[in-house]
């Protein structure tokens, strides 16, 4: 059996708990870094490591450009698992 990441966890979340986790400033960052840092590990791709590096230092910022993604497609910008 599989095991489910926090990538996976978070996008089977319903979209309003999505919206509103992503809408707190602080709680919105720490979203960020587990859902990205968990889609790096499992995908194992350079963009998504990337990605998970660049959110670590600058996550306010991807972080409401990630809520507009998931208020379009349900899930974050590289974080589909």
């Amino acid at each position: 059996m599989a095991k489910k990441t926090f990538a996976a966890s978070f996008n089977g979340l319903p979209r309003l708990v999505q919206i509103l986790l992503l809408l707190i400033p602080v709680v919105n960052w720490v979203v960020e870094i587990l859902v990205r840092w968990s889609s790096a590990i499992s995908r194992r791709s350079i963009i998504s490591l990337v990605v998970a590096i660049l959110v670590t230092f600058f996550g306010l910022g991807f972080g409401w450009l990630d809520l507009v993604w998931c208020l379009l497609f349900k899930h974050m910008i590289f974080a589909k698992d």
